[in-house]
């Protein structure tokens, strides 16, 4: 499983469906490839001991969508369901579909529900990980530093938190919005272990998480630098590619320059 593969998938069900959050789905592509590639210990969907996965900016899971595809856990005719009437494939992800934990949607919630599930872990001596991937937006919510304080307080080192640091949101960029630069020095000061890495540097995203000490210690916050719009040139750093669905014309050029992108 690759960035590009996710990518593409991403392109295509937005298209056929004519909805947005093709920027944000796109800046994660490399971050969900590695997960679900390379990281996840998970056997089966159902495994009562897998690692979790919570995707707390849920606007952008049609690349987790991709990534169920990818793994054989939804099927083709299941993915080409996205955002129609009656799927489960909707904007937002749904437990009830095979491979979500968790439904999200509302901004700031999903490291709560990774702090509870990880506590959870402990509690059954399981050694299983929780990780939520969560938008530097996010960092603007009050209830998400009180998860981090949370977490630090009861030592979880199976909770994994990946911020995707593309720098905008729906209204505009986040330094303009509400600046929480440095955010290294934030999570530092709550006792989070903290690394900052390229979101799109496959080895270097597998070898920052295979080396943390998920067992005991402090919580881990990975800051992953990324680029809104990756791989596509015009939506790249742009706002309006939060929201905009693409036109013929745009969807061809997307499609040329993923077809020519490195993964």
């Amino acid at each position: 499983m690759n960035g590009n593969a996710i990518a593409k998938i991403i392109l295509e069900q937005s298209k056929r469906a004519h909805v947005g959050h093709i920027g944000s789905a796109l800046s994660i592509a490399d971050l969900v490839a590695v997960l679900y590639g390379n990281i996840l210990n998970i056997p089966s969907p159902d495994d009562g001991d897998r690692d979790r996965f919570i995707l707390s900016k849920g606007h952008a899971v049609l690349a987790i969508y991709a990534a169920l595809f990818l793994k054989g856990w939804i099927s083709e005719e299941q993915l080409n369901t996205y955002c129609a009437n009656g799927s489960l494939l909707g904007v937002h992800p749904e437990h009830e579909l095979t491979g979500i934990d968790f439904s999200t949607g509302s901004l700031g919630q999903g490291l709560s529900l990774g702090v509870g599930a990880a506590l959870a872990a402990k509690l059954d001596n399981s050694s299983r990980r929780i990780f939520v991937l969560i938008s530097d937006a996010e960092c603007n919510e009050g209830s998400l530093w009180e998860a981090i304080m949370f977490a630090a307080h009861h030592k979880l080192s199976n909770l994994i938190a990946i911020i995707d640091l593309n720098g905008q949101q729906a209204i505009g960029y986040t330094q303009d919005v509400l600046n929480l630069s440095p955010m290294r020095d934030r999570w530092q000061a709550m006792g989070w272990n903290v690394k900052e890495i390229n979101g799109h540097d496959r080895a270097e995203i597998v070898h920052t998480i295979n080396n943390l000490e998920t067992t005991s210690g402090k919580p881990h916050v990975i800051i992953a630098k990324t680029i809104f719009g990756k791989r596509v040139s015009y939506m790249e750093n742009q706002i309006k590619w939060h929201y905009f669905p693409m036109s013929d014309a745009e969807y061809q050029q997307a499609l040329n320059e993923i077809a020519t992108s490195v993964s």
